[in-house]
């Protein structure tokens, strides 16, 4: 993109952010108006939307249309990301099973990762990086259709749409301090994703020589690592929280220090992606236990919980992953070790301060 559109490298990263930070706002708006108005045509009129944005894009060249439409996508993503979480708290609301189901569903969300930058990769080496946006039109289509056809409104209880009730229930769910530094935990986690992600193709594809589909190779490896710290806290689920993503952090700093510390002796693709993996799988799993006992700390406001939740948490990830990469500026396996020290520093403060909330609780 940065390439066929004439513009600096951070020009394009700017457009992941944009889309990060417009949907980690958008989920904690969403939040209120699926509890007030339902779950089912919010999330269609979304998918609409999204796949219609996906399409400007495929035939633009100015980088103002294409920050406004990944805005625009952030926000449907949002709205349908938010109602779906509520579906679930709804469908299980009493059941033992609710907790289950919402590490599971966090686990097949981080099917994202693996699939679509290894698809992309494919798609922008035969076709060009336009045809992304095609694939994620029609894909949003396809996904409008099976909502429309087998899917269906499944809210229980609206919750009146007026200020008072919505700021009681935000205060409500902001008071809980665990909860609070649950959301931080959550979004310093993804940051560590977010960072490879800025900064990792820009290391392979340009400092190293290698093409598209090699990226899409080394997504679809760090994709699983996500998945596979996101199995283990699912069938860690039951297990004491604090203890649990204390050794976590632990073994995350240990791999980090070594990565920092390995290009002295040996550096290549090959070490870099090593690294990234173990340390993916930490926060994979430090990820999974957090979101989702925040969002079943609150199943009476499910929306909004939803909402606040991968709301704030997407928008402090895009704030410190791009921070960082804007300080740091990686272009090496040691420079990425760096920026993933400083951001597991940061997780290990958070967990500090949520454990004492935690025990308070």
């Amino acid at each position: 993109m940065a390439s066929q559109l004439q513009v600096a490298e951070h020009s394009i990263q700017i457009t992941l952010s944009l889309y990060l930070v417009s949907y980690g706002l958008f989920q904690i708006i969403s939040g209120i108006l699926v509890d007030a108005y339902g779950r089912y045509r919010l999330c269609l009129a979304a998918l609409l939307l999204f796949s219609a944005s996906c399409l400007v894009i495929t035939i633009t060249d100015s980088m103002m249309i294409i920050y406004l439409m990944r805005v625009i996508q952030g926000i449907c993503t949002a709205f349908t990301v938010v109602a779906a979480r509520a579906f679930f708290m709804d469908v299980y609301e009493e059941s033992p099973k609710k907790k289950t189901y919402l590490s599971l569903m966090t686990v097949v969300w981080s099917a994202g990762p693996i699939i679509a930058p290894f698809v992309g990769g494919y798609l922008q080496n035969i076709f060009g990086w336009r045809s992304n946006f095609d694939f994620l039109a029609l894909y949003g289509f396809i996904l409008f259709l099976f909502l429309l056809i087998f899917s269906g409104e499944t809210i229980k209880h609206r919750m009146k749409a007026n200020f008072s009730v919505v700021g009681k229930s935000y205060r409500t769910i902001l008071s809980a301090k665990d909860f609070v530094f649950g959301i931080f935990i959550i979004g310093i986690s993804y940051a560590m994703i977010m960072l490879f992600s800025l900064s990792g193709p820009f290391i392979i594809e340009h400092r190293m020589g290698y093409s598209p589909v090699v990226m899409g190779y080394v997504a679809l490896i760090l994709g699983i690592a996500w998945m596979c710290g996101g199995f283990m806290g699912k069938e860690l689920i039951n297990k004491g929280l604090v203890q649990k993503i204390k050794i976590a952090y632990m073994v995350q700093i240990l791999l980090v220090v070594l990565m920092i510390a390995t290009p002295y002796f040996i550096s290549n693709i090959y070490t870099i992606v090593l690294f990234a993996f173990l340390i993916h799988i930490t926060a994979g799993f430090i990820f999974n236990n957090y979101f989702t006992y925040c969002l079943g700390r609150f199943p009476q406001l499910a929306g909004i919980a939803g909402g606040v939740t991968g709301g704030f948490a997407y928008s402090f990830t895009s704030v410190l992953s791009y921070g960082a990469v804007a300080i740091l500026k990686p272009n090496s396996q040691a420079t990425i070790g760096i920026g993933y020290l400083i951001i597991a520093l940061l997780g290990i403060a958070a967990l500090w301060f949520s454990r004492k909330m935690y025990m308070e609780k």
